[in-house]
């Protein structure tokens, strides 16, 4: 257990370094009256999709950027893009290019310095140890922990959201799948 211990340790420095006033900047971004998009390379992707998925829970028109069904981003939209570093070019070009056309961008990402920080209406810095050696430092691989904490993060953000539209676990269950 005492390997549990140290990772479950290492989360929750991360989870104390984060800002709940970003998640606060963040949460008045995402209303239902706007078309949510998220976008994120690798596991940071496999993370920010369940955030969508959330999000769809509670009542959201929410799209993956890259599926085939995902319709073209608009103006007035809002971007939700992860990138650890801050730097992958899959993630930050396009968020570059949706913030110049109007979309309001989201950047969640552990380096407060990096371009994707630098271009979102809200930012969350997630401190967890990437594969740049930002953030935390780290006993896991690679950016395993960046991932995980942004994992927890936007399951806050979500919480924060479905609280303030008085969104029930009910009520989010019903929307869950149950073809499960």
């Amino acid at each position: 257990m005492a390997l549990i211990d140290e990772v479950l340790t290492e989360i929750s420095t991360v989870m104390h370094q984060v800002d709940e006033k970003q998640l606060a900047q963040a949460e008045a971004v995402i209303t239902k009256d706007r078309r949510i998009f998220v976008l994120g390379a690798g596991r940071s992707g496999l993370m920010v999709k369940g955030f969508a998925m959330r999000l769809m829970h509670i009542g959201y028109t929410v799209f993956v950027i890259g599926e085939t069904i995902t319709p073209s981003i608009m103006p007035g939209d809002v971007l939700v893009a992860v990138s650890g570093s801050g730097t992958t070019g899959s993630v930050v070009e396009p968020a570059q290019r949706a913030a110049e056309n109007g979309v309001d961008v989201i950047g969640v990402t552990s380096n407060a310095n990096s371009p994707l920080a630098q271009l979102g209406v809200a930012t969350i810095i997630v401190p967890g140890a990437t594969k740049a050696g930002d953030g935390v430092a780290s006993i896991q691989l690679l950016s395993t922990l960046f991932d995980q904490s942004v994992h927890v993060t936007l399951d806050v953000l979500t919480l924060m959201i479905s609280r303030r539209d008085h969104v029930s676990n009910d009520t989010a269950k019903a929307t869950h799948s149950n073809m499960e």
